[in-house]
């Protein structure tokens, strides 16, 4: 079983709506179906480190092997409960991750919002309730503490700012870093974001990151000594 791959990005490319890299890995290429916004972040260079390393879900059929890469380790999981639920395949997994942040998929748990859920390709109101049942019982615990708290509280209502915060949240997790200390870094990260014009906004997210990590990795410091 694969669990994550990590070697040099080689080529990327989209067909259709599916986005795909091919990576090399000790002299084998893998070649990986991705999520719209981490393919993004490659072709515009948001991302300087062409060394990358890929949570993996293998799904293997009878007559094909295919290999699906998520940036962090809570997507590739969140993937895979959806995958569990009845009549929802790889593709409308993937679907539903291209289109909204996993806060914002448990938001729209949490609120039953089956609107949300039904506006992804291939989704209809049946199946909608059926993932919003099934996510909400298997997440029950885990959705109140691992959702950080909603940018509805700081009254954002750019989209891109609210998704580029949704995904420095997943990522600082992916990192270790607490629920307690992401909420404390973003009114800084939003604050930042104010004098940050439409062309800047789709290049910010690792500059965001960086910024984030040095003022939580130096108040951890202050909190040591």
């Amino acid at each position: 079983m694969i669990s994550w791959i990590s070697g040099e990005l080689i080529e990327l490319w989209q067909t259709n709506q599916k986005f795909f890299i091919l990576i090399n890995c000790q002299g084998l290429g893998y070649e990986i179906q991705i999520l719209e916004s981490f393919f993004l972040k490659l072709k515009t260079n948001q991302i300087s480190n062409k060394n990358i390393t890929l949570w993996i879900k293998h799904i293997k059929k009878e007559d094909s092997d295919s290999l699906f890469g998520f940036s962090s380790k809570d997507q590739r999981n969140f993937y895979i409960e959806i995958l569990n639920i009845r009549g929802i395949g790889s593709q409308i997994g993937m679907s539903i991750l291209n289109k909204f942040s996993i806060n914002q998929v448990i938001n729209a748990i949490n609120t039953q919002n089956k609107n949300l859920i039904c506006s992804v390709p291939g989704i209809g109101q049946k199946m909608s309730e059926r993932l919003i049942l099934e996510l909400k019982s298997k997440f029950k615990k885990e959705l109140q503490t691992k959702a950080v708290t909603s940018n509805d509280e700081f009254h954002i209502m750019d989209d891109e700012i609210n998704n580029i915060l949704g995904d420095l949240q997943v990522t600082l997790r992916s990192l270790n870093y607490t629920n307690n200390q992401i909420k404390s870094i973003l009114p800084i990260i939003i604050k930042e974001t104010d004098s940050l014009t439409k062309k800047e906004k789709k290049s910010s997210f690792e500059n965001l990151l960086k910024l984030a990590m040095n003022y939580l990795d130096n108040d951890s410091s202050n909190i040591v000594r």
